[in-house]
């Protein structure tokens, strides 16, 4: 599919200023949901980009550091107390509308495309199910927001370096859960999730 179908249909209609976002970290047990907003200039050129999922970690970071030397980009940040109040959807949507926000703050976005979430703008907004690997805008959002996540990641493992952060970045593998079951939880959990909750449950720990 051409990634760029969804913006050059928008250039057709005179649109000229079209924001792509996306988030990271909806499943982690630990730390915030990341969402990243970015508007590409028409000439913008970079080979091989995609859903950052489907990215090497090594080519990711390359992309990101020519993607924000080349765009305009907000990143919006919604902790795990917060999610634990909203729920994840509700901060995930929470996290994107701060990014395009912040993008507004600088230029005058007249359409939205987005990771298959609807959110409601004075502006049009096209919500794109795998809208990662259909559109280079979000594709370049989805970058952002992983990477931008991933570094919190690392600076969260060097202070807690036995739950090993830097190899899971919060999601519940194996390791992960029996770190939980051995040194307890440290501040960054998201307690309603199924298995934080659970060693809650299990050893009466009050939070």
């Amino acid at each position: 599919m051409d990634m760029w179908h969804y913006e050059k249909e928008l250039y057709k209609q005179n649109v000229k200023y079209i924001a792509g976002t996306d988030e990271a970290g909806r499943g982690p047990l630990y730390g915030p949901v990341v969402a990243a907003c970015v508007v590409l200039p028409k000439d913008f050129k970079l080979e091989g980009l995609n859903d950052s999922k489907k990215l090497t970690e090594k080519k990711r970071n390359i992309f990101y550091d020519y993607i924000i030397k080349n765009t305009t980009y907000g990143i919006g940040i919604v902790s795990a107390e917060e999610i634990d109040e909203i729920n994840i959807y509700n901060a995930s949507r929470k996290a994107m509308i701060i990014a395009i926000n912040q993008v507004r703050k600088q230029l005058p976005v007249e359409h939205v495309l987005t990771d298959a979430m609807p959110i409601e703008m004075d502006i049009p907004v096209t919500p794109i199910i795998k809208g990662d690997a259909k559109s280079m805008t979000i594709a370049a959002a989805s970058v952002i927001a992983k990477v931008t996540r991933d570094k919190m990641l690392y600076q969260i493992d060097e202070k807690y370096p036995q739950y090993g952060f830097k190899n899971h970045k919060g999601y519940p593998t194996k390791k992960h859960i029996e770190a939980i079951n051995k040194y307890g939880l440290i501040d960054g959990y998201r307690l309603t999730y199924g298995p934080v909750k659970k060693y809650l449950e299990e050893t009466n720990e009050s939070r």
